[in-house]
């Protein structure tokens, strides 16, 4: 694990940005209506946010701890899972720009454990203090999403627990930016994010980050 890859993270989650707009937009514009009258926007948001970027986190770490266990039984375990995020990264490429969707098919596995784990989330509703929209965030954070899953993929094949933990923070805290400007609401933003040549422009650019990850791949599978 390098800064490269936390970096790389950070910038996909920006990336996904566009996808965050049309998947969270709903979910953002409910949360306001639990904020106490008279609370921060700013302060409930930011909370929310963090315990929605720990649950990315603690999941990396999770993903990256079967991927070191993998990685160890199976001979050319680690270059398996690396050409299968790569292989994901292309799929969250073609499903941003909206020329192909498949990863919905990726997120119908995950609702099955959503739908158990949802319910707990109505029990903090609602916020009593800033200090509850934590483990609302946390929860969310588990809201089956075809960006996440791609890049939890990633920290399969990232080698060891931290290493996964890292990338996912990095993705996490890419998708910040976006996920703040939607609950203060603006709303030119999330046109220009929503807006067609935006999500095509997006999905090339992941697009050539997953194929050079290909690259690296099958260079290093050679060595």
């Amino acid at each position: 694990m390098n800064d490269l890859s936390f970096l790389s993270a950070l910038v996909i989650g920006l990336a996904g940005g566009v996808h965050c707009v049309g998947m969270c937009g709903g979910i953002v514009g409910a949360f306001s209506y639990a904020i106490p009258k008279g609370g921060s926007t700013r302060l409930y948001s930011l909370t929310y946010n963090l315990g929605r970027i720990a649950s990315y986190t603690i999941a990396g770490a999770l993903t990256g701890w079967l991927g070191q266990i993998v990685s160890q039984q199976i001979d050319q375990g680690i270059v398996i899972l690396q050409f299968m995020s790569s292989v994901f990264l292309v799929i969250l490429a073609l499903y941003i720009g909206g020329w192909w969707h498949g990863l919905t098919k990726v997120e119908a596995i995950g609702r099955q454990f959503w739908r158990l784990l949802q319910p707990w989330s109505k029990k903090i509703l609602p916020f009593k203090g800033p200090l509850h929209a934590l483990p609302y965030g946390a929860i969310w954070g588990w809201l089956p999403c075809g960006l996440v899953y791609s890049v939890l993929t990633w920290s399969l094949a990232s080698g060891s627990a931290l290493n996964g933990a890292q990338i996912m923070l990095g993705f996490g805290l890419g998708t910040l930016p976006i996920m703040l400007l939607m609950a203060l609401g603006f709303e030119k933003s999330k046109a220009y994010l929503q807006h067609p040549l935006t999500k095509k422009f997006m999905g090339i650019l992941l697009l050539f980050f997953a194929l050079f990850q290909l690259y690296l791949t099958f260079k290093n599978s050679l060595r």
